[in-house]
């Protein structure tokens, strides 16, 4: 008589086709879609996507204090430019110690008649900036606050200024400077 001894189970498994160790594939099947998950997240695409916040980042955020960004960014009343630049908001929509974001800029009224204008990007992570309150231009990434009288940060990770972007009052808007 013969002692018939089962082999291990990858040993009975193999001698089944068909039928791998299933709840080991399964597992690793998981774990694999799982890492896939969390590397993509991780991963980037380009220099572009999508904030936290739901806005975009921009392409090539210009950094604060760069030659690109440099200019008065004063606009003291009606300089009668006779159109000086591109139109970016009517004087009336920007409210007095307030301001408006726009596409690419900021543009803030501190006090009656002044008008700011500064990048909408944060110089902490390339956020775009959400809202204006209270005086401040906030980005809410990360919780960083501008002054809207010089785009310096007042609270927050974020420790340049708004880049400044140069602008004229041409009669009853705010328009780039030429």
């Amino acid at each position: 008589m013969t002692d018939v001894q089962p082999g291990t189970d990858a040993e009975i498994q193999q001698d089944r086709p068909g039928t791998a160790s299933t709840r080991r594939v399964v597992l690793m099947g998981a774990g694999a879609v799982g890492a896939t998950a969390v590397l993509s997240a991780c991963g980037t695409a380009g220099t572009s996507g999508t904030n936290p916040n739901g806005t975009d980042f921009g392409d090539n955020p210009v950094p604060a204090g760069s030659a690109a960004a440099e200019g008065g960014g004063d606009a003291g009343g009606d300089t009668g430019g006779g159109g000086t630049g591109n139109v970016l908001v009517a004087t009336s929509k920007v409210a007095v110690g307030s301001g408006v974001i726009l596409d690419e800029v900021v543009v803030t009224q501190p006090a009656e008649g002044t008008y700011k204008a500064f990048s909408n990007v944060c110089t902490h992570q390339g956020c775009k900036v959400s809202e204006i309150k209270d005086g401040q231009i906030i980005c809410k990434c990360h919780n960083s606050l501008f002054s809207i009288k010089d785009g310096a940060p007042t609270s927050g990770p974020a420790g340049q200024p708004l880049a400044a972007v140069a602008i004229d009052v041409d009669g009853d808007n705010v328009v780039t400077a030429a």
